[in-house]
């Protein structure tokens, strides 16, 4: 008993003020210990001491502020998600017929009859019926979040919603029952357009972050992980990870991912560690090796014994580190919601001193109490003060950067990708698969005693039956090259050195230069050209055609193409680029040097890579971090922004801020671009929308604010900040409708997937 903690998925949040009122909702619980809830990811952390409170309480605060605890399973998660958006969808219909019913009758009590003022007790009555089906119908969720925000204390967009939403109900009812002179029918008007407003900005956040979430989900790979079970009889079972235990055995066929850490019991084969150690080149590994779970066998069949389950498994460290990661990521409040954290008590305030001064000062000229006009005030004051430009400024850029983005093959997943990218200042870049391509491919052919093409013939030759990833890679360079090669007449493999074959009656070996020299071949007319391509990062494979040393290959992780140009856009643009990586420190200097980036952290662990980016961050920077694998998905949560390669594994997309649908580096600072130019359109949405917001409750205080008035502003406002977020847009005929969808000619590989963005 004492501290513990649990920690949610939560739907319902739509803006960071969702996320400070629940902070400060369990702040002022007794046995809340610490809080952390990230918007971005949907995620609330919460520590607490178990002697005071239970894990039931604990759900219940988040259940009574009106959000909802999502499924932990993943796929459920995402039904979930599509059912609180078809919930959304439903509110916004209801509350939307309404306004229109509202809007028609007020239509024709104006232009047909030629009345600003109640016509007739059965049109009274109808728009109150509306204003409070509206309030209390689809719009009941927000009394239900807004009185537990009042209950704790909290002033939030919820109460100030209902604060002008029941304003214009009281207004209406002293219209309807005290002062005839009260515009009845538009103060009920009032009530239905505001809630109207409000369902549908949280819809269009709802949806902007429901379709990323089925965007990623498309990226990845949902089948339940499975592992064959090997019983003592030898008899095969697939059963799902979860349920091996320690000393269980399965195999493991080639081109198959390692479900689990463990020693391999028997077989031989290469496999491709880089989810873990950043390096490219596959490992050898034999019986009596150590395999991570998330490796990928790449030749042989293996028989694994399980090692580690659990919390001590690589894959689930990882997990955790994420989730810490992700829940203890620092919150950013919305720029809309830093005003609104203002503007909210302010209304209020503003409203309270309105009523009051038109009872006063009224006294100071020799009148009495006007009660009549400071009602007014005081209820105009809370119908303008209701920010619905404002709290559609946000979402609507979002919606017009994220559809430029995903024209580019980018997907931008959360607001704050666009709030905060345009403060970065050091992007870190993964090296294996981010910076370089991620596989390995023929960089050099040294010709010796003979010609270049001679020696890649010959490596190919004797390569042509081996399954080895660096074989791959030299037949792959001679079929480029359109080099000629055949079959060879014998062939036989030394795990993790090399090849013996005999090609057109010579005997051949290809292979690393110190297990040729165990051999009894002499490279001394080669090893100047070794040490040289090994300076280079490069793995050196010797061709020896009968005992004579004829030529070396060199084989490395080939940089993408647009790498270089893409780190000089970062140094343009006053971003300090940083390469992080597992790999040594000999190969990380020459991609460093090659691309153009001068900080190089190599060495560096799984682990220790969210370290660096802590660093990075408790020394005042603005972070964003690029990476496509296992070992880079902490880091990436870690980071203000994380950025996911789309052809990276599936717990990396998960991670991100952003992913790149491609493997084109260059989509990085296109984000960068459009998040700076989105974050711009904000600014000048929240400028607009305060302006209308400010200079009518200013005028509100004057008691000669119509309510009709109040909407045309609400209107105007709304209007002005859709035209400031689409009419660029519209005019350029990008279209405000888009597909999360792949330009054609994309660099690397792409998976399948489309969500339409509405």
């Amino acid at each position: 008993m004492g501290t513990t903690h649990e920690q949610f998925n939560v739907g319902g949040m739509s803006c960071s003020f969702c996320a400070e009122s629940i902070k400060k909702a369990y702040s002022r619980t007794d046995g809340v210990e610490d809080i952390d809830v990230s918007l971005a990811h949907e995620e609330v952390l919460v520590r607490y001491d178990d002697d005071i409170l239970s894990e039931v309480e604990v759900k219940d605060t988040l259940r009574d502020l009106g959000y909802t605890i999502r499924d932990p399973d993943k796929a459920k998660r995402y039904e979930q998600q599509q059912a609180e958006l078809t919930d959304g969808k439903r509110r916004l219909l209801l509350a939307g017929g309404a306004s229109i019913v509202v809007a028609a009758l007020m239509g024709w009590m104006i232009v047909v009859m030629g009345r600003f003022e109640s016509a007739s007790l059965v049109m009274d009555l109808m728009t109150l019926g509306l204003a409070l089906g509206t309030m209390f119908g689809p719009g009941r969720y927000i009394k239900q979040k807004a009185f537990q925000s009042l209950r704790r204390r909290i002033l939030n967009q919820h109460v100030l919603l209902e604060a002008g939403a029941f304003a214009g109900l009281l207004g209406g009812l002293l219209g309807l029952f005290v002062f005839p002179s009260f515009p009845t029918v538009h103060f009920f008007a009032v009530s239905v357009f505001i809630t109207t407003y409000h369902i549908l900005s949280e819809y269009t956040s709802l949806t902007v972050r429901t379709r990323a979430s089925q965007a990623v989900q498309s990226l990845l790979d949902l089948q339940p992980d499975t592992a064959r079970r090997v019983d003592e009889d030898g008899n095969v079972k697939e059963v799902p990870v979860d349920d091996l235990d320690i000393g269980d055995r399965v195999r493991v066929k080639p081109g198959e991912s390692i479900p689990v850490d463990g020693t391999i019991v028997e077989g031989e084969s290469t496999v491709d560690e880089s989810v873990a150690t950043g390096e490219s080149i596959p490992e050898e590994k034999i019986a009596g090796d150590k395999v991570i779970g998330g490796s990928v066998n790449e030749t042989g069949t293996l028989l694994i014994e399980v090692t580690a389950i659990g919390e001590d498994a690589f894959l689930n460290q990882v997990a955790r580190e994420i989730e810490e990661a992700r829940a203890m990521k620092p919150g950013i409040i919305q720029l809309a919601d830093r005003v609104l954290k203002y503007f909210v008590p302010g209304v209020l305030t503003i409203a309270a001193l309105s009523f009051l001064f038109w009872l006063v000062a009224p006294l100071a000229w020799g009148g009495g109490p006007n009660v009549q006009r400071g009602a007014f005030a005081a209820l105009a004051v809370l119908v303008l003060g209701y920010p619905c430009a404002l709290g559609m400024a946000t979402p609507l850029a979002l919606i017009r950067g994220g559809g430029k983005a995903a024209t580019r093959g980018i997907l931008m997943r959360s607001g704050d990708a666009f709030q905060i990218f345009p403060d970065v200042d050091h992007i870190v870049l993964d090296k294996t698969g981010t910076i370089t391509v991620g596989e390995p491919t023929v960089s050099d052919v040294v010709g010796l005693d003979d010609e270049e093409s001679n020696v890649l013939a010959t490596a190919a030759s004797a390569e042509a039956f081996s399954e080895h990833p660096l074989a791959d890679a030299i037949l792959e360079a001679a079929d480029e090259q359109g080099v000629e090669y055949g079959d060879p007449d014998a062939f036989d493999s030394v795990t993790g050195k090399g090849v013996r074959a005999t090609v057109n009656g010579d005997k051949v070996l290809v292979g690393k230069p110190d297990w040729l020299s165990d051999e009894g071949i002499d490279l001394s007319n080669g090893r100047e050209n070794i040490e040289r391509l090994q300076a280079r990062g490069l793995t050196v494979s010797g061709v020896i055609r009968d005992g004579d040393l004829i030529g070396l290959v060199g084989i490395g992780d080939e940089v993408k193409s647009d790498a270089a140009a893409t780190v000089q856009r970062m140094k343009e643009a006053g971003i300090t680029p940083v390469m992080i990586t597992g790999d040594n420190q000999r190969t990380a200097n020459t991609v460093a040097d090659e691309v153009g980036i001068d900080r190089v952290m190599a060495d560096v662990l799984p682990d220790e890579k969210r370290e660096e980016i802590g660093r990075l961050q408790e020394a005042g920077h603005r972070v964003a971090m690029v990476g496509d694998g296992i070992n880079d998905a902490p880091a990436l949560t870690q980071a203000d922004i994380g950025i996911a390669i789309g052809a990276g594994t599936d717990i990396a997309i998960e991670s991100a801020d952003i992913v790149l649908m491609g493997d084109r580096l260059g989509g990085v600072m296109d984000a960068y671009e459009i998040g700076k130019e989105s974050y711009r359109k904000t600014r000048q949405n929240l400028a607009t929308a305060f302006a209308f917001n400010g200079i009518g409750v200013a005028a509100a205080t004057t008691g000669l604010v119509h309510p009709v008035f109040a909407m045309l502003a609400m209107v105007l406002s709304v209007s002005a900040v859709l035209a400031n977020s689409f009419a660029g847009q519209l005019l350029s005929g990008e279209g405000v409708n888009t597909e999360f969808a792949l330009e054609e000619g994309t660099d690397g590989d792409v998976r399948d997937g489309r969500a339409a963005a509405d």
